[in-house]
């Protein structure tokens, strides 16, 4: 049976009200810039993902690495801060610093991901296709809410889930090194009108 995350993980990406969830081990195809995510360069790394995880995808479904398997490719990632610091309204597009990434199925290997990549500069020309990498996070615990609108007035969820952590008295860290947060873009952003954007914000805790 097909894998659909929106139908079998509801609890892990639909949380409409601040929720805590734990979040196991969890493997991802990754890659990092700087910069505007409204310029050339973010696109250009999306498009570099996305080759990558249908050729994972393909190997599993043809059952290159044992009983095939079938599953909806997971939405994109991307964790976020800035490097001079700004934040909210007066927040600097031109600083962000990013790592943008596809979450992968468990049984997803390093040599998976090599053979996927070996695969996919044989058939697309991809000048960044050897910036990607394959990471595996830790489990973790985090605090998450989805965001509906546009990417600008995300500020007033994350207000939501700052109040609901002073609450609790919950404690916010840094993701994979210095990120502040976590966006998972349950529609894309390419095709969806900003109004009806649905994201799901997280903030990993300590």
């Amino acid at each position: 049976m097909k894998h659909e995350w929106r139908k079998a993980e509801k609890l892990r990406y639909l949380s409409k009200q601040p929720t805590i969830v734990e979040l196991p081990e969890t493997k991802y195809l990754t890659i990092s810039s700087l910069g505007n995510p409204n310029e050339s360069p973010f696109q250009e790394r999306i498009q570099t993902l996305y080759p990558l995880a249908y050729a994972i995808r393909m190997a599993l479904k043809q059952g290159q690495y044992g009983e095939p398997y079938e599953y909806t490719v997971y939405p994109l990632e991307g964790i976020w801060t800035t490097t001079d610091g700004s934040r909210g309204e007066t927040l600097n597009k031109d600083a962000l610093s990013y790592k943008i990434m596809i979450r992968q199925p468990d049984q997803v290997t390093l040599k998976m991901f090599e053979n996927a990549l070996t695969t996919t500069k044989s058939k697309k020309s991809l000048p960044l296709i050897d910036q990607v990498q394959f990471e595996v996070v830790p489990a973790t615990r985090a605090l998450q809410m989805i965001h509906v609108g546009p990417f600008d007035s995300e500020g007033e969820t994350f207000a939501k889930m700052t109040a609901y952590l002073a609450e609790n008295n919950l404690t916010r860290t840094t993701i994979m090194g210095d990120y502040q947060h976590r966006e998972i873009y349950l529609s894309d952003f390419r095709r969806v009108a900003s109004e009806k954007l649905k994201t799901l914000l997280q903030y990993q805790l300590e």
